[in-house]
């Protein structure tokens, strides 16, 4: 039987079900239209009058957050370009913990630019050799429009810096949470500060009360209270059990034989005795702090308190490798007395009273392993999840500065700066890379376009008054979000800063974003895999 040779076409190549789209029209440009729509649902969450979107995910739960990283993880984007720019958002998150919406309407903004190049009849490949320029040249700009400086990550001068993060995401309480984060920074901050560990600040919710009861508790805070009697040990040796302390109870199934009353009362007193051994051992080692992250046996706490021992249960596997990274304890996965090197040690443990809810509290005056926990209070569960999401950027920014204490002038003021300066590197430049340069620059206005629309003002009126500030040298102008006609202030003056060195990796990550979106000229899917959806019968129990 002779061999069936497919007709000619691209599609005759591939099995059934593929998809196969090229050219501008179908690839390009449905690339950029995606990307556009994934902006548009970020860009409105950018600054303090950003908006909150209110996202339920495939579990069910509710998110009501102006957080980038978390809108972009939680909407769980399929299109693949799209996608590139949700993963240049995470890469920017894993790395900076600041900056996300920056990165996802950036490179957006540069998509929208780079189509309108494309409809003029300029060729993606010029259209990328133009950014790539304008990308350089613009990270060089960034180094020399630097307006100050930290010296002492350790000193006061990041509050303003933590104080900037944190009104984009808590806009009225900046003030208030920024003394927090910079207090708790100052207490666990080490002699180098470059070493400054983001792990050193925990943060613990607990509901009710109201924000202004948030705290910053030395030390290590954990929100329940201990099993045991005992509820303070000074200097104690600390045990950790990822087991639970209970009778031990065999793998197989046993048959024990009782033939008296005797041996039932010596079957038990047997467990007893095996149980209390163990203790012992632990109490005879010097233990007098155990952690379990499992349960805790109605008899084994009958015997911790015999021999005064502290009991707290810590639930959380990430809390018990934090717990024993700030003790210096090794967690063990049976009951019995540890080694010596497997024990940790704690100044202090203690329970104390927070709101009407009783804590511990593990306290360490070393600077390896101090740790300060920032304790949120809030009426709703939303509400302090999303001031915690705003810690951890104001953290982040210490991290930062900690590194490279550069600053730029926030409020949009080293956007329009870079903007202006790239606009009149792009007139001199020949060829047709003039046209790309140029629009990398109008790009570059989202951010005080956005936050100017944002806060109800007449976007194009306060860029072209930025404009007009910044070429009479006032180089720190911004948007000022609060005035009702003037709308430019001086950002330097304000205290309104952006650490250099988040804003050049987002840049970075942005254009890259970008210019990988528009190298792409074909997209090729394939069928997804796996057979038709079983339809659910809802009555499947009814007889």
């Amino acid at each position: 039987m002779a061999l069936k040779v497919p007709q000619g076409g691209f599609s005759q190549l591939l099995k059934d079900g593929y998809k196969h789209m090229q050219g501008l029209d179908e690839s390009q440009y449905r690339n950029i239209s995606a990307i556009k729509d994934l902006t548009n649902i970020t860009r409105t969450s950018l600054g303090p009058n950003g908006r909150n979107k209110m996202v339920i995910n495939h579990l069910e739960k509710l998110f009501v957050t102006n957080d980038a990283a978390t809108i972009t993880r939680e909407l769980e984007v399929v299109h693949p370009a799209a996608k590139l720019v949700v993963l240049a958002s995470q890469q920017q998150e894993a790395e900076m913990g600041d900056g996300t919406n920056f990165v996802t309407v950036f490179a957006g903004e540069l998509l929208q630019k780079a189509e309108n190049l494309l409809r003029m009849g300029l060729h993606p490949s010029e259209v990328m050799e133009g950014y790539q320029v304008a990308g350089k040249k613009a990270l060089e700009l960034l180094e020399t429009v630097v307006v100050d400086t930290v010296k002492d990550a350790g000193s006061e001068q990041v509050y303003n810096v933590v104080k900037s993060a944190l009104a984009s995401k808590q806009y009225g309480y900046e003030d208030l949470l920024a003394r927090l984060v910079v207090d708790a920074a100052l207490i666990v901050m080490p002699k180098n500060p470059s070493n400054f560990n983001v792990d050193s600040i925990r943060v613990v919710k607990i509901l009710g009360g109201s924000i202004h009861d948030t705290a910053v508790v030395k030390g290590m805070v954990f929100g329940r209270e201990p099993e045991s009697v005992v509820t303070k040990a000074t200097k104690a040796k600390v045990a950790v059990f990822t087991c639970p302390l209970d009778v031990q109870i065999t793998e197989t199934k046993g048959t024990v034989l009782i033939k008296s009353a005797e041996d039932m009362l010596n079957f038990s007193k047997g467990e007893e005795k095996q149980l209390e051994s163990q203790i012992k051992e632990l109490a005879d080692a010097g233990v007098k702090v155990v952690v379990t992250g499992s349960g805790v046996g109605e008899l084994a706490l009958h015997f911790l308190n015999r021999f005064d021992m502290l009991v707290v249960k810590v639930l959380s596997k990430f809390d018990l490798r934090r717990l024993c990274r700030v003790t210096g304890a090794t967690a063990l996965a049976r009951v019995g007395a540890p080694m010596a090197e497997e024990m940790g040690y704690c100044e202090v443990v203690e329970t104390v009273e927070i709101g009407s809810d009783r804590c511990t509290v593990f306290r360490q005056e070393e600077e390896a392993t101090k740790t300060a926990t920032i304790v949120i209070r809030g009426g709703t569960q939303n509400s302090i999840d999303d001031i915690e999401r705003a810690i951890d950027d104001g953290v982040n920014n210490i991290k930062a500065i900690a590194k490279d204490g550069r600053l730029l002038a926030g409020a949009g003021a080293w956007e329009i700066e870079v903007a202006r300066q790239l606009q009149s590197i792009g007139e001199k430049t020949p060829g047709l890379n003039q046209y790309a340069i140029k629009k990398f620059a109008e790009a570059l206005e989202v951010t005080p376009r956005t936050l100017a629309e944002n806060a109800g003002l007449d976007s194009t009126e306060i860029i072209s008054k930025l404009y007009a500030a910044h070429a009479q040298g006032l180089s720190t102008a911004g948007v000022d979000i609060e005035s009702e006609d003037e709308g430019v202030l001086d950002a330097k003056a304000k205290g309104i800063y952006d650490p250099l060195s988040v804003k050049q990796f987002a840049m970075r990550l942005a254009t890259h974003a970008a210019m990988t979106v528009l190298s792409v000229d074909q997209i090729i899917m394939s069928r997804p895999a796996g057979g038709p959806k079983v339809k659910e019968n809802k009555n499947w129990d009814e007889d």
